[in-house]
């Protein structure tokens, strides 16, 4: 009787970079002292780069509920309504607030 040849269960691929995944808490680019060359780090712990783009960006007069729902429990809200008042973003939701709620919330720093 021949013996099977031994054989591992695991692929040769079976690696897949969990930044490439979006997994949340997994960060690109961080060094031994926790300071980040790139950024935009911040996104690759959004809780939107994981769920479907259009609720974030609806149509004229549609909900921004969901959209809203997904950011209230995101950990990196406020740096993504940082990036979007920085860079005067004018479309979709970003950290929780609508492109209104972030025109009045610029109106009241000034």
């Amino acid at each position: 009787m021949a013996v099977p040849e031994y054989r591992s269960g695991v692929p040769d691929d079976w690696f897949v970079d969990p930044v490439r995944l979006g997994v949340p808490g997994v960060r690109s680019n961080v060094g031994d002292d926790g300071s980040n060359d790139n950024p935009l780090a911040w996104q690759t712990d959004s809780l939107c780069a994981q769920t479907d783009p259009e609720a974030f960006f609806p149509e004229k007069g549609g909900s921004t509920r969901d959209a809203k729902k997904i950011c209230s429990s995101c950990e990196v809200r406020n740096q993504c309504l940082e990036y979007a008042l920085a860079n005067d973003e004018r479309f979709g939701i970003w950290g929780g607030l609508s492109e209104r709620e972030r025109r009045k919330l610029r109106k009241k720093a000034v």
